[in-house]
């Protein structure tokens, strides 16, 4: 269950090095390296079998499922940035909020 929240914590961690390296943007290099550190420890948390690893998981992908469609809205999704958000926040949420009622019926 940790592997979708450590390749989440790598995805996050490249689009936002790559934001910056491409243009220079350093609101997308802090939110890639938040993003990619939550996932992290949402992932080391899983691994370990530790409370809350789940529900920071669950938490990190439905803020970027609301940040990818906050941005992509007014785009009508035709952006590159909000659609990935878009998609990669809804694969994880869709992921974990499973997990989570899979745990806790």
């Amino acid at each position: 269950m940790e592997h979708p929240a450590f390749t989440l914590a790598a995805l996050t961690t490249m689009g936002g090095a790559m934001g910056y390296a491409r243009k220079g943007s350093k609101p997308s290099l802090l939110a890639g390296l938040v993003f990619g550190g939550v996932y992290g420890y949402a992932g080391y948390l899983l691994h370990k079998n530790a409370d809350g690893g789940l529900e920071i998981a669950l938490g990190a992908s439905s803020l970027m499922l609301i940040t990818g469609i906050a941005r992509g809205v007014p785009s009508r999704f035709k952006k590159p940035v909000p659609l990935v958000l878009t998609i990669l926040g809804g694969l994880g949420t869709f992921y974990y909020y499973r997990k989570y009622k899979e745990f806790y019926p």
